[in-house]
C-alpha cells in the first residue's frame, strides 16, 4: 500500500510511526516542510520518496502537491499523526477520494465546540460550554456557566493557553492572556481525577485501548514549577472505578464516526463516580505516552497503528503485564543544568523497574517548562502492582533533584 504521510520527521515521535508504517509493509511517501537531509535517520530510512513543500498549512498547495504524488505513485491512504495537520490530511483525502476521515468528520476532532455539540446531541455528558471570540463573549459565557470555569483555545492541543478561573476578578486578569487566541472555549470546571482513554481502531472497530491517569491534573502540573508531573498507564483497565470511562469512550468514538487509527481522549471521574468527557483528538497522545503503552504490555503500538490503518488488524497479542509511569523533571534555578542529585541511588534501588532515564545532560540549557511538558527530561518505570508503581514514581519526584544556574 502506498501511504502519503504528512510530516514524517516532526514532532519527535513521528519517525517511530514512519518506521512502523514501513515495517508493516507499506510504501511510505513523505511530505513535509523540512529538507530531506534534516529528517531524523529513522524517518529517512523508512520513506521511499519525500517531497519538501514550502509550508504544510497552505491547504490548496498541499492538495496540488498530493495530486502530483498520486499521479506518480498512486496514493492509497493519507495519514497524519500531528494535531495541526489533521485537517490538511482530510482535505487531501477528500480531493483524492480516498478512504479515511473526511474534512467534516475531522473538524469535530479539532474544533472543541463542534465536538461537544455533537456529543451533547448524543446524550454524552460534557462540561457546560460556549465558544467565544472576544472579551465580551468570555464575560457573557462566564456569567451563564458560572465559576469555577476553564478557558482554553477551541482548536488547541494539550493544556497550552488553558486557564482555571474561580471568580470575576481572576477572569479580568486572564482575558488579556488569551487575546492572541482566535476563538476560546469557556467551560464548566469539573472537579475530579483526570484520565485518558486511548485507542487504536480499524474500520470502526476498537482493537486496543489504554487508560492513563494524570498525577496531578495537567492544569495543576502546568501551574506549579516545583512539581514533577506524572502520567501513569494503568494495568487494570477493567477496574470498577474506570468502567464508566470506557463506556463513554466507546460512545464518543461512535458519535464522532471514528474509523481507523489512533485516538486520545481525556475524561474526568468525579467524587460521585460520574464520568465526564473532556476532549478527544484523532491522533496518538504525546509526551511519550505511546512509550508507556508499549512498556505496559511489551508491544509496539507504532507498528500496531500502522497495521490497523493499512491492513485492518492488530497482529500483536495484548497482555497487560505492568503499570508504567513517566515522571517529568524540572530543574531548580535558571540557566544551564549544573547537577543531578539522587539519580544513582534511585537507579540502584529500583534497577529492575526503571526502563528509561532521559534527563538533560550537565551543561544543557533548561527548557521552558511552561511551553513543554517534557521539561528537563524524564524517567520511565514499571511494576505489576499499582501501589508499588506510584511509590516509586513519587520517589523519582522527590529524590531526584536537578539544579541549574
Amino acid at each position: 500500500m502506498n501511504v502519503l504521510l504528512i510530516s514524517p520527521g516532526f514532532p519527535d515521535e513521528m519517525p517511530l510511526f514512519t518506521a512502523g508504517l514501513a515495517a508493516s509493509g507499506a510504501r511510505v511517501i513523505g511530505i513535509g516542510d523540512q529538507p530531506q537531509g534534516a529528517l531524523p535517520m529513522r524517518a529517512r530510512h523508512a520513506i521511499s520518496h519525500y517531497l519538501q513543500v514550502p509550508t504544510l498549512w497552505d491547504e490548496e498547495g498541499m492538495v496540488q502537491a498530493a495530486q502530483q504524488l498520486d499521479h506518480r505513485f498512486g496514493i492509497e491512504r493519507v495519514e497524519c499523526l500531528w494535531e495541526p495537520g489533521i485537517l490538511v490530511a482530510a482535505r487531501i483525502r477528500d480531493a483524492l477520494q480516498l478512504p479515511g476521515m473526511s474534512y467534516v468528520q475531522c473538524e469535530r476532532f479539532r474544533d472543541k465546540e463542534k465536538m461537544k455539540q455533537r456529543l451533547d446531541e448524543c446524550g454524552i455528558r460534557t462540561p457546560r460550554h460556549a465558544a467565544v471570540r472576544d472579551a465580551d463573549g468570555i464575560r457573557a459565557a462566564a456569567e451563564r456557566i458560572g465559576y469555577p470555569l476553564i478557558i482554553k483555545p477551541v482548536a488547541g492541543a494539550g493544556s497550552a493557553d488553558t486557564h482555571r478561573v474561580d471568580d470575576a476578578a481572576t477572569l479580568e486578569r486572564i482575558i488579556p492572556q488569551v487575546r492572541h487566541v482566535d476563538e476560546c472555549s469557556v467551560e464548566e470546571f469539573i472537579e475530579g481525577e483526570e484520565y485518558t482513554f486511548d485507542t487504536i481502531c480499524a474500520k470502526g472497530e476498537m482493537l486496543y485501548h489504554n487508560i492513563s491517569w494524570y498525577r496531578p491534573r495537567p492544569l495543576i502540573g502546568r501551574t506549579l514549577e516545583w512539581m514533577s508531573p506524572q502520567t501513569l498507564s494503568l494495568r487494570d483497565v477493567n477496574a470498577p472505578n474506570l468502567g464508566f470511562g470506557e463506556i463513554m469512550g466507546r460512545a464518543v468514538l461512535k458519535a464522532l464516526e471514528f474509523e481507523s487509527g489512533f485516538t486520545h481522549m481525556e475524561w474526568f471521574r468525579t467524587a460521585s463516580g460520574e464520568a465526564v468527557f473532556g476532549e478527544i483528538a484523532a491522533r496518538p497522545p504525546g509526551a511519550h505516552s505511546v512509550d508507556l503503552m508499549n512498556y505496559a504490555c511489551d508491544i509496539d503500538t507504532f507498528t500496531g497503528w500502522a497495521e490497523a490503518v493499512t491492513q485492518g488488524r492488530l497482529s500483536q497479542t495484548i497482555k497487560r503485564r505492568y503499570n508504567s509511569a513517566i515522571i517529568f523533571k524540572r530543574a531548580q534555578g535558571q540557566g544551564s543544568i549544573k547537577s543531578i542529585q539522587g539519580l544513582e541511588r534511585l537507579v540502584a534501588r529500583f534497577r529492575p523497574n526503571i526502563v528509561c532515564v532521559d534527563l538533560l545532560p550537565i551543561g544543557s540549557p533548561r527548557r521552558n517548562w511552561k511551553q513543554t511538558l517534557l521539561s528537563d527530561g524524564h524517567v520511565i518505570l514499571r511494576h505489576p502492582d499499582l501501589t508499588a508503581t506510584m511509590e516509586m514514581a513519587d520517589r523519582v519526584g522527590t529524590d531526584v533533584v536537578m539544579k541549574a544556574g
